[in-house]
């Protein structure tokens, strides 16, 4: 009755998946307790055997039935449109929709460092693993002058996906802000801390002579790149410190960006906007994809579009006909196997739009009789 009421009841009292599931785990936490105190005979839950991947280490866990399955990422793209983007980010930076201090909201902690984090996401695309287990080494050095490139950003297989190595990409701007949250921000969280992993991740890995490649661990020369997240926990750099690049205000490595994203969405919800959906990770994943493809496309139609301006438009058909260069590009980004795995973003694009702006931007030029001439040529676009 409670799962009908809260699934299929009164449209106000219904609950999605993720806040389903998420009193689900608690319910069970209570009752599995109460049950080792001997205040309950049983778990009113029926659980079977899974996998899950933890610290980088594949464990035997127990899933509970009562929970809903979640869609696949390949049957459901849900990302942020960029004005939704820009408010999480402001929000996790513990600002109003204005870019002001939110005054009526002072728990914010570690705002620099989840604005940080959050922006690194969105444009680079790591997924969770990669971007909680990423080490301050392995952050790319800031150019010495702003470019509009986006700056390389390699990535080691022992945190990817698949172990796969790849390099994405992360905008000016944005490196720039992560180096500013490590030389501060990050900075003043690590101060007079000494950080120790727990016995039950294994003895600390002393880092020594660290550089771009790797270090010295205990006296063994190691990449980076074949650090497993486990034994990135276990780090300790020769100031006493984690070297991963999210830390808590007690200078511990900061792993749970899922809680810090799904609460910032709350608040979002409960203040700003009540139509802003609950984050999750990868659903900032997906908006650098989303976002990226746009820009991609709209690039390689601002060619298409000068070109048929120059030549004419069969021309312009032949080269859009030939090759979907944004799709690779934003394949190798993502790092799927597959463009296959890509072309699903596409259908998400408002691609007549897209070339729509491009062919005003280059085709038309500064003749007003052919600005008005496009004007009407896609009005009913408009209407539509």
């Amino acid at each position: 009755m409670y799962a009908q009421y809260r699934l299929a009841g009164p449209l106000k009292n219904r609950w999605d998946h993720t806040t389903w599931n998420l009193h689900m785990g608690i319910l069970s936490g209570f009752y599995t307790w109460a049950q080792g105190e001997g205040l309950a005979p049983a778990v009113p839950f029926t659980y079977r055997m899974g996998k899950r991947m933890t610290h980088g280490v594949l464990v035997d866990v127990e899933i509970n039935q009562a929970k809903l399955r979640q869609p696949r990422p390949h049957t459901t793209i849900k990302y942020l449109e960029w004005d939704f983007a820009e408010l999480f980010v402001r929000a996790l930076a513990g600002l109003g929709p204005d870019g002001e201090p939110d005054l009526r909201y002072r728990r914010v902690r570690e705002g620099a460092r989840n604005a940080a984090m959050g922006k690194l996401v969105i444009s680079s695309g790591l997924r969770s693993q990669e971007f909680t287990h990423l080490t301050t080494y392995e952050v790319p050095p800031l150019p010495r002058y702003p470019t509009r490139i986006p700056v390389l950003f390699p990535l080691a297989p022992s945190i990817t996906k698949g172990k796969k190595a790849r390099t994405s990409w992360i905008h000016y701007d944005v490196l720039a802000e992560v180096h500013q949250y490590l030389d501060l921000d990050r900075a003043a969280s690590a101060e007079g801390y000494t950080w120790r992993p727990p016995s039950k991740l294994g003895p600390p890995l002393l880092v020594e002579e660290p550089d771009w490649e790797g270090a010295t661990l205990n006296g063994e020369r190691r990449a980076w790149r074949k650090l497993t997240p486990k034994e990135r926990l276990r780090l300790v750099t020769p100031d006493g410190q984690s070297p991963l690049v999210g830390l808590q205000s007690t200078g511990q490595p900061f792993v749970d960006w899922a809680t810090v994203f799904r609460r910032t969405s709350a608040r979002i919800r409960d203040r700003y906007e009540p139509r802003f959906p609950t984050v999750a990770p990868h659903r900032l994943r997906h908006t650098m994809a989303m976002r990226t493809l746009e820009q991609l496309m709209a690039g390689y139609y601002r060619r298409v579009a000068a070109l048929v301006n120059d030549t004419a438009d069969d021309a312009g058909l032949a080269l859009y006909l030939r090759k979907h260069e944004p799709m690779l590009i934003l394949r190798d980004l993502l790092g799927h196997t597959s463009v296959t795995s890509t072309e699903l973003y596409i259908a998400r694009l408002d691609v007549s739009r897209i070339y729509r702006e491009a062919y005003k931007e280059t085709a038309v030029g500064p003749d007003p009789d052919a600005a008005t001439e496009a004007a009407a040529e896609f009005e009913d676009e408009d209407d539509n």
